[in-house]
């Protein structure tokens, strides 16, 4: 949503920005790289990784050799160094992939008045400080579409690489993809499309049994409409516009279809087992990435993900 009262110019430069006139995603990048792993060194202890020994073909680690194993799974080239014999151990190959989707439409570079940064800049912070948090606990990370799951320690580059110098315009929900049962697939979205695509979207990404996180970020003017007097709203996505001369008589109108917006969304995620979590840029980063890592560590231990009453500062979760 965006809006352009007269005589207010940071409302009428966000709505520039929202429609292509304003900075570009490369610009601001150095900034949000910085940000997030400020965000993710907040919560980088107590990790919810799921690293283990198995068959695979990624190195994990070298043990001592144990009486009784085949001799044939002794790594004599390490042994060679010391007295003790070694067995070269690798990554359980159903290792954890979380698929991760930042939200990139139109739509996310709205910000108002109360606020100073974009729900786009906001959902790519805390999608690379995620991503951070979970590589270090020994995670994959991808992005649907484009980026293979990766477990580097450069992760928040190549993501960052990634969506900068992607040439397709996205729309706000993820691409059709398949994620495994043992994925998890984390939704970064302003989530204002139709429900019935929030609906199909759900569907097809937990079709395969793999787990999910839903959050809507949004502006804190789009949940209180402090809009009064004469407004021109114009719609990022498609560019149409509509006045209105008494724009406070639209407020509870408008707050009603939100609700129910939402809680049409709440009922999908709650049928399917997801988590649902709301969060306005006013409240910081920080506090939506701690929601995300206790409901993923949650989920991660079979205890459930819908956590509604959890005991998050209002405005970040519900």
């Amino acid at each position: 949503m965006a809006a352009e009262p007269d005589h207010r110019s940071f409302e009428a430069d966000a709505t520039r920005r929202a429609t292509g006139a304003g900075r570009t995603l490369s610009t601001t990048m150095p900034r949000l790289i910085l940000e997030a792993r400020r965000v993710a060194a907040t919560v980088i202890h107590g990790l919810h990784g799921r690293r283990r020994a198995g068959t695979g073909e990624n190195f994990w680690q070298f043990r001592r050799f144990m009486s009784g194993e085949p001799a044939a799974r002794v790594d004599w080239r390490r042994s060679a160094r010391d007295d003790n014999l070694y067995v070269r151990e690798r990554e359980w190959e159903a290792a954890h992939t979380v698929w991760i989707w930042p939200d990139r439409s139109p739509s996310m570079v709205f910000a108002s008045a109360l606020v100073w940064e974009t729900k786009l800049d906001r959902a790519l912070v805390v999608a690379f400080a995620l991503a951070e948090v979970l590589v270090e606990g020994g995670e994959r990370v991808g992005l649907p579409g484009l980026m293979r799951p990766s477990a580097t320690r450069t992760i928040i580059e190549r993501m960052a690489e990634a969506i900068v110098h992607d040439p397709t315009e996205r729309a706000s929900l993820p691409p059709t993809f398949a994620p495994s049962p043992q994925s998890e697939v984390v939704v970064l979205s302003d989530l204002w499309s139709p429900i019935a695509d929030v609906h199909r979207t759900l569907a097809q990404l937990s079709a395969n049994g793999a787990q999910g996180h839903v959050v809507q970020i949004v502006d804190p003017a789009e949940e209180t409409f402090p809009f009064s007097g004469r407004v021109e709203f114009i719609d990022p996505e498609d560019g149409h516009s509509i006045t209105v001369g008494r724009a406070e008589a639209w407020r509870e109108e408008y707050q009603a279809r939100v609700e129910r917006h939402r809680a049409e969304i709440r009922a999908e995620t709650d049928r399917l087992g997801w988590s649902f979590i709301i969060h306005r840029t006013d409240r910081p980063a920080s506090e939506l990435l701690l929601a995300l890592h206790t409901r993923m560590a949650a989920s991660a231990a079979g205890t459930g993900v819908n956590l509604r009453h959890a005991d998050f500062h209002p405005g970040s979760a519900a």
